[in-house]
């Protein structure tokens, strides 16, 4: 089959690959019809997160069940399921207490109570390097999906791949961000971010009944795509967080918003002396947006951080973090517990998903696909790849 293969930093390839095969009985393997780039794929790209051997990424895609194991109840051949991101059993303590990605059974090579750096992570995710499973990801023609008696949902034939494709990951990860942050009604948010990712969580925190909704970013083509897919009000972040902050103090009495939500991660834009304090610090990346929102926030409100934070940072603000009671939280979103009642949304139609994505290429162009969405070329936001073209 063709698949993308991550070769080294900087490098992957539209490459033949061996066919995935059932290795255990609760397996399917599934005729993958579509998939994305996800923000999250691009800190392997980079090299930020490493990946010492050849690996196919992608943990957005969707298809129809082409083989199943004889352990399969819940799904047959022909059906047309999406997959949620984080490999999980289903049956283990974190799974039980919809925390997916804390699985135990899914990552044995890697996995951990500590959380480190590069040992004792969590639970394993598609495509996301050795430390997460070591599980082909879905930028492919064909994928294995293990424990499918708890992982895939059958979509419905009206709604076409586009549709639900981004139910996968970006969809349940903006929803957990709004979750975390505990929007019943009338709240200010705040989202660091207008990649997918936060776009999807500025979609949630109007169906959860958000009173204000701001969107805050680098580039004005991207919160131009916000405003018009979102109906946020958007901030644009010229050069100081200083300035940011000050902006969603006065746009909310003084205090700073409820909640603020980081979908950036360790990896945002950073000028020269930022990079500099990093090389110093001994530090790889940034907290810049996470420090952020912990001063844009107000007192006693919620932090959600969405993006991805993959090391150590000595310079912390824990300080702030007291003085103000800031709530904090962060992590992979569990992706079963929201996925149900998110399709169901999409079914109802009281959200809209596909009107994020602005470019749809075929697999064969994956590495000019991956060069504009990180580059943020041709004001590339979201990527839908067929792999049958």
């Amino acid at each position: 089959m063709k698949a993308a293969v991550i070769h080294a930093p900087g490098k992957i390839t539209y490459d033949e690959v061996d066919d995935p095969t059932i290795k255990a009985q609760d397996d399917i393997i599934l005729k993958v019809t579509s998939t994305a780039i996800c923000g999250s794929d691009l800190h392997i790209f980079s090299g930020g997160i490493p990946q010492p051997r050849p690996m196919v990424l992608g943990h957005e895609f969707m298809g129809i069940v082409e083989e199943v194991g004889k352990g399969v109840t819940r799904l047959k051949r022909g059906d047309r399921v999406i997959v949620p991101f984080p490999i999980a059993c289903g049956g283990c303590f974190f799974c039980n207490h919809d925390l997916p990605g804390h699985c135990e059974n899914s990552n044995p090579e890697h996995y951990g109570p500590e959380g480190g750096v590069l040992t004792e992570k969590g639970g394993a995710l598609f495509g996301y390097t050795d430390l997460y499973g070591g599980y082909d990801g879905g930028q492919s023609q064909y994928v294995r999906v293990p424990y499918a008696n708890y992982g895939p949902r059958v979509v419905p034939d009206n709604l076409t791949d586009e549709q639900v494709l981004f139910l996968t990951d970006i969809f349940p990860t903006g929803y957990t961000g709004i979750d975390w942050g505990e929007v019943k009604g009338g709240e200010s948010v705040a989202i660091f971010g207008s990649g997918p990712v936060g776009l999807m969580a500025a979609k949630s925190a109007w169906l959860r009944g958000a009173g204000r909704v701001f969107v805050i970013d680098t580039l004005q083509y991207r919160l131009d795509r916000a405003k018009a897919t979102t109906n946020c009000e958007t901030i644009l972040w010229d050069d100081d967080a200083k300035d940011v902050v000050a902006q969603i103090r006065a746009l909310t009495g003084g205090r700073g918003a409820d909640v603020c939500v980081d979908a950036v991660g360790f990896e945002p834009d950073r000028s020269l002396l930022d990079r500099a304090k990093a090389v110093i610090n001994f530090e790889k990346g940034s907290v810049k947006v996470m420090e952020a929102c912990m001063s844009a926030v107000r007192r006693g409100g919620i932090v959600s951080v969405l993006g991805v934070y993959p090391y150590l940072y000595d310079n912390f603000p824990v300080g702030q973090f007291f003085d103000k009671g800031i709530i904090l939280k962060g992590g992979q979103a569990p992706a079963h517990k929201h996925i149900d009642k998110l399709l169901e949304y999409v079914v109802q139609g009281k959200v809209k998903l596909d009107d994020i994505i602005s470019h749809r290429l075929p697999l064969s162009q994956i590495a000019h696909a991956y060069d504009i969405f990180k580059n943020k070329k041709e004001d590339c936001v979201k990527v839908v790849l067929d792999p049958w073209s």
